[in-house]
Order: structure tokens, then sequence, then C-alpha cells
């Protein structure tokens, strides 16, 4: 994988991450794409950086309802809090 962005760091996704998911509180989800979008104007190189760190995050990644594994999904999917 290529480095992040300089103007975009491993932390800032992980603030960003927690931000949406607190809030939008417990059992509520959000596509981990709002965190890229919110951090770059090019935001879709970020994707995989966004889905590595949330899978290090107190997060739950779902797909069609289902849990899954954040790096390992294809297509879509959606995160909330543990």
């Amino acid at each position: 994988m290529p480095a992040l962005p300089e103007e975009v760091t491993q932390e800032a996704i992980e603030e960003k991450l927690m931000e949406l998911a607190r809030s939008r509180g417990p059992g509520k989800t959000f596509c981990p794409s709002e965190a890229a979008r919110a951090l770059a104007r090019d935001w879709r190189p970020l994707m995989p950086y966004v889905r590595e760190i949330a899978a290090r995050l107190p997060m739950r990644a779902t797909q069609r309802g289902k849990e899954v594994d954040p790096l390992s999904a294809k297509g879509p999917i959606r995160l909330s809090l543990r």
C-alpha cells in the first residue's frame, strides 16, 4: 500500500472514525467513506487506510447486517462502535 498523503495522518483518520461513531450513537452505523470525505478532497485513495485503521479500533464492520472483516470484505461496509 502506498504511503498516506502528507496532509492526512493515521491519527486524523482514527479521530474522524471515532468522532463519527460517537456522534451516531450505539447501534447506529456510518459509511467509512464519510471519514475519508471529511479528510481529503481526493478521498478514494484513503479508503484502504480507513478500513485498516477501523480494524484496529473498537469498531464493528458489517455488510448487509452481518459482521465482516473490514480488511477482506469486498464492496461497501458500514461501521459502528462495538
